[in-house]
């Protein structure tokens, strides 16, 4: 059987240089590290439920965040799925718990990958890919099935999201293709154009228009090296309805390590909620000219067809 294995919690960062060659030169860990100030920033707001967390059944290399009491699933709510891509394309996504567990708190699913102990004659894995967040998802599908799953019948495998950080953005870009995902969210991140130098099996800018729902683009602003790339993301789009979002001096790691995720999580359970839920007030941080975060003076926007 497969265990459970540590790192460090600076491999997440450390390990971003093996995935930086999309990003422009001269990129430093001050600048990856560069968050928004804890003092004074907007607090993540937690959701209705109470959350746990759990390895994933059979050992499948995931860590699942839920809502502890899933009697409101089904009948009174729906839960839908959100996999998460970890920053530097890291295995271990504990690191983002506080961020995901507020998601979690608003009823969704969350998955994300975490190191195994490897099989014998095997190294251990310190980097996720696309594959993965596609495992993923088809875990979520078996478990929503399987007989003496405590998930069965809970999981609303109709409404699918992708979000990642950095790398992890260009995870969820790349396994976005996948026709069973409605939504995809790109934090810090952008994706290359066509033929430009970066490793291969990766989705480019060209592709955007391909995936299967609205894309949320979010950035850390001028101070963010990924500033002007997500802009380009966001000019690109043609059909595809699109949130673009820069918080002003958040930089490339921005809230996603403030206790519950902070200002980010927000924003991703509002997508979240708007588009697997249908919540209409969640709506009202992107949608509309008055919305929240389009009039809120730390933030520059922009949308289309939303």
């Amino acid at each position: 059987m497969r265990r459970f294995i540590r790192f460090p919690l600076s491999i997440g960062i450390l390990l971003f240089s093996q995935f930086s060659l999309a990003q422009p030169p001269g990129v430093t860990m001050e600048m990856i590290a560069r968050q928004l100030p804890l003092e004074g920033a907007p607090l993540a707001v937690p959701g209705p439920y109470a959350v746990t967390q759990e390895a994933a059944f059979d050992d499948a290399g995931f860590i699942v965040y839920r809502p502890i009491d899933l009697g409101r699933f089904p009948g009174n709510d729906n839960l839908p799925v959100l996999v998460w891509g970890n920053g530097g394309c890291a295995i271990d996504g504990r690191r983002y718990g506080g961020f995901l567990r507020t998601i979690a708190s608003h009823g969704f699913l969350v998955i994300t990958t975490i190191p195994v102990e490897p099989e014998e004659g095997e190294e251990a894995r310190r980097n996720a890919d696309a594959d993965d967040m596609i495992r993923a998802i088809d875990w979520a599908f078996a478990e929503s099935i399987r007989p003496a799953s405590h998930l069965r019948g809970k999981i609303d495998i109709v409404n699918i999201a992708l979000m990642g950080q950095s790398c992890g953005g260009f995870m969820s870009a790349t396994a976005g293709l996948d026709a069973r995902v409605g939504t995809v969210a790109l934090f810090n991140s952008g994706l290359s154009a066509p033929g430009a130098p970066g490793p291969g099996g990766r989705a480019t800018m060209d592709q955007l228009d391909d995936l299967h729902g609205p894309i949320l683009l979010i950035n850390g602003g001028a101070v963010d090296f990924m500033y002007e790339p997500a802009q380009e993301n966001f000019r690109a789009i043609r059909r595809n309805p699109v949130f673009y979002g820069a918080r002003d001096n958040a930089g490339h790691t921005a809230t996603v390590f403030h206790p519950g995720g902070g200002e980010y999580a927000n924003v991703a359970s509002n997508w979240l909620l708007y588009h697997l839920k249908g919540d209409e007030e969640a709506g009202k941080m992107f949608v509309g000219r008055d919305c929240s975060l389009c009039t809120n003076p730390n933030w520059e926007t922009n949308s289309k067809r939303l």
